[in-house]
């Protein structure tokens, strides 16, 4: 795809999106103060349950994009894209992401009936926990998959070794994917299942725990058949919009957090925000932020167009994809490394949550492999 071939969108939320928007931002400012999400962070599954079901109680969360046939609430990825920017905001510490996004996804996509009905109602109501294991250690790209799986009866079993999986200490259902004769394919794993070893990684973001799991032998449920390797893209393209909308929701709330602090912080005599040298880093801010939220909404709206049309991952969507999360995690890192800055000395402490932004937008620029192969892999889809 050239660029003169980019088409221009005009994003207008409808009143109900807006009203999401609202409830949800209500939720996560009850739930997930600083003093919330720091209690859940020195625990061992990053967050609270009792919160958790309570909020998929009240606005059915956990089954928000999922098909109402499979219990969910059946709204489109739009809706999606709006509850992520508000859980980024607030840095809601919770299953969502693992659970309802990339487990849920995969399981919609992977062209198996069955499983979609056995699973996904537990996942829509908050109940079961789900991980999806991509990456394998020493691997550039989560693409470069080498656990193996061979039959076994009338099942599968699995061999090898997946690293910084979200949620993979506490989910109920792993999704992992493998190569069955050299063709990438998805499986289901249960959390009791022999073989299964699950170990807790150390975390610069303490708010999202990840963690090694390692497959001897481990009985596992072929997803579909053997060959899986567009629903993996289209799950991939959907993750990537998924976290840049996380990083669009922080970013903003860490540039509003130090345009409220220069307005009040007196220097001189005067508020620091007063200086034109701060007002201009700011209005630099404003200008990344708003740009990376441009490329996700972009992005989110390829989504639904592929969705609606049916296809399975067309070269608009595998290029903004990647493009907007690349965008918005490096603005949510320099949008964070500016507040710090701009806070002071204050800036630095553990007390400010500042670092605790400045953590997540470092993270979740690496959740889908490293940056330079993302890039790379931009480049050489728009044809550069």
């Amino acid at each position: 795809m050239s660029a003169k071939e980019l088409r221009y969108v005009d994003v207008e939320f409808s009143d109900e999106q807006q009203e999401i928007r609202r409830a949800l931002r209500d939720v996560f400012d009850k739930h997930s103060d600083s003093p919330a999400v720091r209690a859940v962070m020195a625990t061992e599954t990053g967050y609270d349950a009792t919160v958790w079901r309570r909020v998929c109680e009240q606005t059915g969360l956990a089954g928000l994009a999922i098909p109402e046939e499979y219990g969910g609430v059946g709204f489109g990825f739009t809706e999606l894209v709006v509850a992520l920017e508000e859980m980024g905001r607030s840095l809601f510490p919770s299953p969502f992401l693992a659970s309802s996004v990339l487990t849920a996804y995969a399981l919609v996509h992977a062209g198996d009936e069955g499983a979609r009905a056995d699973y996904l109602p537990g996942i829509a109501a908050g109940g079961t926990l789900g991980a999806l294991a991509l990456a394998e250690p020493g691997r550039r790209d989560v693409r470069a998959v080498e656990t193996t799986a061979r039959a076994d009866g009338d099942g599968w079993r699995l061999d090898g070794v997946k690293t910084h999986v979200i949620d993979g200490l506490i989910a109920d259902l792993i999704v992992v994917a493998a190569r069955v004769n050299g063709d990438l394919a998805l499986f289901t794993v249960d959390k009791d299942a022999a073989g299964l070893t699950r170990t807790a990684l150390p975390t610069l973001d303490q708010t999202r725990k990840q963690a090694r799991l390692t497959f001897a032998d481990t009985p596992a449920r072929l997803l579909g058949t053997p060959g899986a390797d567009a629903a993996l893209e289209r799950v991939l393209a959907l993750a990537e919009i998924a976290v840049a909308a996380e990083a669009v929701g922080g970013a903003a709330r860490c540039l509003e957090a130090t345009v409220e602090y220069t307005k009040g912080r007196v220097q001189f005599g005067r508020p620091i925000g007063s200086f034109q040298a701060i007002k201009h880093r700011c209005a630099d801010l404003y200008v990344e932020v708003e740009t990376a939220r441009s490329a996700l909404y972009y992005a989110a709206w390829a989504a639904t167009e592929a969705e609606a049309a049916g296809l399975a991952t067309p070269g608009e969507l595998a290029v903004m994809a990647p493009l907007a999360m690349t965008t918005a995690t490096a603005a949510y890192r320099h949008v964070a490394e500016e507040m710090i800055q701009l806070h002071g000395g204050v800036g630095f402490t553990w007390e400010y949550d500042c670092h605790l932004y400045l953590k997540r937008a470092i993270t979740s620029a690496h959740l889908f492999g490293d940056r330079g192969a993302q890039r790379e892999r931009i480049a050489e889809l728009a044809g550069i």
